[in-house]
């Protein structure tokens, strides 16, 4: 009554074992690789540690920049200071913790 339904060549034909290995060969390549590029991102972005600090009376993000890296732009300092710690105007607190690019 069916037989023939299974008599008929299928519409789509089916990959070879061989094809399947190949791809998941390739597949396996690429998440190597991605794993490989991402752990080489984490070392080096873990390589600068920052250093933290607690805001005193009387400090602002122009003192602490001046101070802490005196050879370089202080304005330059100020902005990837605000960066490193979310901050989106100048305005610290005392007590407040910071953290200082290396």
């Amino acid at each position: 009554m069916y037989a023939a339904g299974y008599a008929t060549k299928p519409r789509t034909p089916l990959r070879s074992d061989r094809a399947l290995r190949h791809v998941y060969r390739w597949a396996l390549v690429l998440v190597a690789a991605l794993a490989v590029m991402l752990a080489l991102s984490r070392i080096a972005q873990g390589g600068e540690a920052a250093a933290t600090m607690v805001v005193q009376p009387g400090d602002t993000l122009w003192t602490i920049a001046a101070a802490r890296y005196p050879a370089d732009d202080t304005r330059m300092r100020v902005d990837e200071i605000e960066q490193l710690n979310g901050l989106s105007s100048p305005v610290i607190n005392v007590g407040e913790t910071l953290r200082l690019p290396a």
